[in-house]
C-alpha cells in the first residue's frame, strides 16, 4: 500500500508540474530550443519554478516508491501522471472530458491494473554484471541521440514528440538506476555509492532529460509531447529493470498475453488522453500572458504556423 500511495503521489506531482512547466516554456524564445540557455531563461519564470517544485516532489516520491517496490510495479503507476495533468488542463481550458477523455481514463486504469495483476512483478533476481549494465546504458543513450538528431530535421510538432520520446528513454533508465543506487545505499553505505558511476549517471540523465522535455514543451502544445513522454518512461523503466536489476514477471502464456494487453491499453490511454482537446494547446513561443483562447467563442487549436519551410528557418516566428 505504501508503494501504491507513493507512486500515485509522485504521478500527481509530476502531472501538475508538467502542465505548469509547459505553460511557461511556451513563452521562451524560439532560439532557445535545445540550448542550455533555455533553462536559464525558464529560471526567471515563477510559473516554471512552481512547476519544477512539483516535479522535484514527484521525483522524490517516485524514488521512495522505487526504494520500496519493484520498478516494473512502480512505473505503470507513474504513467497515471497524465490523469492529473488532464485535471489541471481541464481547469485551464474549461473543457469537460467527454467520451474520448473518459475512454482514455478507463484504458489507462485498465492497463495498469491488468499489467500488475497478470505480471505480479517482483524483485529478488540476479543483478546484471558490469558488461550488461554498460550495454543497456549504451543502447538507451544511442537511441536517445538518434531520436534527437532525427528531431532536429523534423517540423516543430513532430520534433516535440521525438524529443519527448528521447526524454522518456532517459527517465526510464534513470528510474532503474535510482533503484540501484537506493539499494546500494541501504546495504553498502554512502561512501561506496559515491565511488560508483550510477549516481552520476542518474544526475546526468535527469539534467539532459530536463532539457529535452522543456524543449519539447517549448516546441509544440502539450498534447504533442506529454503522451510520448508518459508512454516511453514506464516501458523503458520496466525493460531496464528486467535487464539491470533482475526484476521478474510471470512468463506463462496467459500472463504474457494479459501483460501485453495491459501495456497496449496504457499506451492507447496515454495517447487518447494526451490528444484530448482539454490538454493545453497554446501556440509555442507565444508572448507572456497570451495563453489559449478559452472563451465561449474559442475556435479549435490549429497548432503553430510553421510556414513553408516547416518553421525551422532562422527568421520564422510563432504563428498568430
Amino acid at each position: 500500500m505504501a508503494v501504491f500511495l507513493l507512486a500515485l503521489g509522485a504521478a500527481c506531482c509530476l502531472g501538475l508540474g508538467f502542465v505548469l512547466q509547459q505553460q511557461a516554456a511556451q513563452r521562451a524564445p524560439r532560439s532557445d530550443l535545445l540550448r542550455w540557455r533555455l533553462l536559464l531563461d525558464l529560471l526567471r519564470m515563477p510559473q516554471w519554478l512552481l512547476g519544477t517544485a512539483f516535479m522535484v516532489a514527484g521525483l522524490v516520491l517516485s524514488a521512495l516508491a522505487l526504494d520500496r517496490g519493484e520498478v516494473s510495479l512502480v512505473e505503470p503507476l507513474l504513467a497515471t501522471n497524465l490523469l492529473f495533468a488532464m485535471g489541471l488542463a481541464r481547469v485551464l481550458t474549461r473543457q469537460s472530458l467527454g467520451r474520448s477523455g473518459w475512454a482514455g481514463v478507463l484504458l489507462l486504469a485498465v492497463g495498469v491494473t491488468a499489467f500488475i495483476v497478470a505480471g505480479r512483478p517482483q524483485g529478488g533476481g540476479t543483478e546484471a554484471g558490469a558488461l550488461r549494465r554498460w550495454l543497456v546504458v549504451g543502447i538507451v543513450v544511442g537511441l536517445t541521440l538518434l531520436l534527437v538528431s532525427t528531431a532536429r530535421r523534423m517540423p516543430l510538432l513532430e520534433e516535440a514528440t521525438l524529443l519527448a520520446l528521447a526524454a522518456g528513454l532517459l527517465y526510464g533508465l534513470q528510474d532503474a538506476l535510482t533503484r540501484t543506487v537506493a539499494q546500494r545505499l541501504d546495504t553498502a553505505g554512502l561512501a561506496v555509492v559515491l565511488r560508483s558511476w550510477e549516481p552520476y549517471a542518474v544526475l546526468a540523465a535527469g539534467v539532459v532529460g530536463l532539457l529535452l522535455v522543456q524543449s519539447a514543451f517549448e516546441a509544440a502544445p502539450l498534447r504533442m509531447s506529454l503522451p510520448a513522454l508518459t508512454a516511453a518512461q514506464p516501458l523503458t523503466g520496466i525493460v531496464c529493470a528486467v535487464a539491470l536489476l533482475g526484476d521478474r514477471l510471470r512468463v506463462t502464456p496467459g500472463a504474457l498475453a494479459w501483460e501485453a494487453v495491459g501495456l497496449l491499453c496504457i499506451v492507447a490511454g496515454v495517447v487518447m488522453l494526451g490528444r484530448h482537446p482539454a490538454m493545453p494547446g497554446s501556440t509555442p513561443g507565444a508572448k507572456p500572458g497570451t495563453g489559449p483562447d478559452t472563451g465561449p467563442n474559442a475556435g479549435p487549436d490549429t497548432g503553430p504556423d510553421t510556414g513553408p519551410d516547416g518553421g525551422r528557418g532562422a527568421g520564422s516566428g510563432p504563428g498568430t
